[in-house]
C-alpha cells in the first residue's frame, strides 16, 4: 500500500531501486514477491507514491535486506540530491 502525499521520497525509491537491481531482478518478478502490483512498485521506485511501513518491511524482506540498510541507502541518495 502507498499514500498519496505532497512530500514524495524519491531518495527511497531509489534505494529501492538500486538494491533490486544489483540483485537482477525485473520490477515484473520482484513486484509480486514483495506483495505489490508491478504498478504500485514502479510508483515507489520513481518516488511519485510513498509505501507504508508494512509494505516497506515487504519489500526489504523480498530483497533480503533490513530496513536499516534501505534506508541508509536512501539516506546517502537524500545527501547528494542537497
Amino acid at each position: 500500500m502507498t499514500r498519496e502525499t505532497p512530500y514524495p521520497q524519491p531518495a527511497l525509491g531509489k534505494a529501492i531501486r538500486q538494491l533490486r537491481e544489483e540483485r537482477e531482478i525485473s520490477l515484473r518478478s520482484f513486484a509480486p514477491k514483495a506483495g505489490l502490483s508491478v504498478n504500485t512498485l514502479s510508483s515507489v521506485e520513481r518516488g511519485a507514491a510513498n509505501p507504508t511501513w508494512e509494505t516497506v518491511k515487504g519489500i526489504a524482506a523480498a530483497l533480503g535486506v533490513s530496513i536499516a540498510d534501505i534506508a541508509n541507502l536512501a539516506d546517502r541518495f537524500a545527501d547528494s540530491e542537497k
